[in-house]
């Protein structure tokens, strides 16, 4: 179901991009500014409450194209994780091995569809962006019951922790981030760009799109369920910034 509504999602956006974009820019107008540096939160259906970061910088082309650098840092989850709770009222999510931190930086290119007014309305673009992906495997760690009165902090292993019952939670925070992995890919998205800033130097907006991304081996994430190593999400960022 859930590639269906991706394939819902990214096909009609494509279309739009590289039918639509181009033919909207003789309207596009001059633009009053060169450079814009903007910065925001990730939210995307491979990740948690927050996705991750963002960050970018856009330089103008001509009236209606600008070129951006961005870098974005996320977090990617197996679609199949599930959160239980212990006795202690603590959480955690069973047969899960590894966290997966990705860091993308991007290049790639925006076309402004619908120019706004002065000061009012809103701005409507499309862009696309291409980039590698560096990944970032850290153990997740589990605080285990060997008995009543031992416990042990360390990295879920199917034939040591058989027993869901003996998972007090989750370790601490970033603990067992020094035995990371690295896993090398690469990344695509393409999106549209809606901007609601009312200030000429500042920019603020919200960023709708689909993001792909691949790596040159399965990501062990959990143990219970069958791995992967291309990852496809729907994604919107929120974003704040400055102009000049």
């Amino acid at each position: 179901m859930a590639k269906k509504l991706h394939l819902i999602f990214i096909l009609p956006l494509i279309f739009f991009i590289f039918g639509s974009a181009y033919g909207q820019r003789e309207d596009a107008g001059n633009y009053d500014y060169d450079q814009e540096m903007v910065f925001g939160l990730n939210k995307n259906t491979n990740g948690g409450l927050i996705g991750g970061l963002f960050f970018k910088i856009g330089t103008r082309l001509d009236d209606s194209q600008f070129s951006f650098f961005s870098l974005e840092l996320s977090n990617l989850k197996n679609p199949k994780e599930v959160r239980y709770n212990t006795v202690l009222g603590n959480s955690y999510v069973f047969g899960k091995s590894n966290y997966l931190y990705s860091i993308r930086p991007q290049y790639g290119r925006e076309v402004i569809l619908f120019k706004k007014a002065p000061n009012q309305g809103v701005q409507v673009s499309a862009l696309a962006g291409i980039g590698p992906s560096i990944g970032l495997i850290a153990p997740y760690y589990i605080e285990y019951a060997l008995n009543r009165l031992e416990t042990v902090r360390e990295q879920y292993n199917p034939e040591v922790h058989q027993s869901r019952f003996n998972i007090l939670g989750t370790g601490r925070l970033f603990e067992g981030i020094g035995q990371s992995e690295l896993a090398i890919g690469a990344n695509f998205k393409a999106a549209l760009n809606f901007e609601f800033g009312v200030f000429r130097s500042n920019v603020t907006g919200v960023e709708l799109g689909y993001q792909l991304e691949g790596f040159t081996r399965e990501i062990p994430l959990i143990t219970t369920t069958e791995n992967k190593q291309l990852f496809q999400s729907a994604y919107f960022t929120f974003y704040y910034g400055f102009r000049k």
